[in-house]
């Protein structure tokens, strides 16, 4: 699809988010059921959750700018879950199987914050101020799973830790 303008580039970036977010909300889902610890999976099933909210929320970006979205055809959802599930199986340990799926779900989140970034630069760009109040939303959310994520992390090696001193 060749892009003349830039009105045409944020509608296929757009679009390229709209997709991703609707692969990441079956990502968070799939990650969620091989999660052992209830904890993971109670925070990948809410992950899911809001990444059905933020499908609907650029839905509404294409309603306030008059645009529907255009058909992308992109691998990258595709091979992070090869290359997660190859990685999974070589792991033993059910701890480390939860790290190394809360650690894939924080990066799956920080390439996310990455698009809408320049996203929101876009909406600016082309005049779309209120589309750009709901991605920055959107990116914020992002940021604030990245944390949640980082802090159940530490808390995990914390406990284990202590767990390790006690013994």
């Amino acid at each position: 699809m060749p892009i003349k303008n830039n009105k045409e580039l944020f509608v296929m970036l757009l679009s390229n988010v709209w997709q991703g977010a609707e692969r990441s909300a079956k990502i968070y889902q799939e990650m969620g059921t091989l999660a052992t610890d209830k904890g993971i999976r109670e925070a990948l099933e809410a992950r899911t959750f809001v990444a059905h909210q933020n499908t609907k929320a650029i839905e509404e970006c294409f309603r306030l700018m008059g645009e529907k979205p255009v058909k992308l055809v992109s691998k990258m959802s595709d091979v992070f879950m090869e290359d997660f599930h190859r990685e999974l199986t070589e792991i033993q340990s059910p701890e480390a199987k939860g790290l190394f799926i809360l650690t894939k779900a924080c990066h799956l989140t920080h390439l996310r914050i990455g698009e809408y970034v320049a996203l929101v630069a876009a909406a600016d760009l082309t005049g779309h101020h209120g589309v750009g109040v709901i991605l920055q939303s959107i990116a914020a959310e992002k940021l604030a799973f990245a944390e949640r994520t980082r802090h159940f992390i530490r808390n995990m090696l914390e406990r284990k830790i202590t767990g390790q001193l006690a013994a």
